[in-house]
């Protein structure tokens, strides 16, 4: 019997992230950072993308990225345990930053794409700024499917 990925089996054990919760969460955000150009062009003016934007979700991608480092390590390599509390916080830590990732990923690619082609004064640099920050994105999904994947652990039947 096969449940939706991220809903507990049968036996209580929890499915990894599938690949349709983070399509759907890119395509959301893909919608939405697209439809966000003229939206807010009818309203006032359209928002600029800082540097700040794309840095900062490059430092939280980093993070995760450490992170799922550190679990493999320790629970992989040297296998020791971890707290319980330890392991339920960055599993948590890990599904959240899957679905936000690709919100955030898919957001800032399609606000960069609503970009092409229009000749406004900052359109370049919210394209290139945008499109920074959607990279990012992907590097978020990508550290915290890595986290996820290093929280899993063998029973003691040989089952991930």
């Amino acid at each position: 019997m096969s449940t939706p990925s991220g809903e507990p089996g049968p036996e209580g054990r929890l499915r990894p992230t599938g690949p349709a919760t983070v399509g759907a969460t890119v395509m959301i955000g893909l919608v939405a950072g697209w439809l966000l150009h003229p939206v807010s062009a009818r309203l006032g003016n359209p928002p600029v993308v800082s540097w700040l934007q794309p840095l900062t979700l490059a430092f939280v991608a980093a993070v995760l990225l450490a992170a799922a480092y550190a679990t493999h390590r320790t629970l992989h390599v040297r296998r020791d345990g971890l707290e319980p509390h330890q392991a339920v916080n960055r599993l948590v830590l890990a599904r959240s930053c899957v679905v936000v990732g690709g919100l955030v990923a898919g957001g800032y690619a399609g606000y960069a794409v609503s970009w092409l082609g229009v000749r406004a004064e900052l359109a370049d640099e919210r394209i290139l700024r945008s499109s920074l920050a959607g990279l990012a994105g992907v590097a978020i999904v990508t550290g915290a499917l890595l986290l996820e994947r290093a929280c899993r652990v063998r029973s003691e039947d040989g089952e991930p």
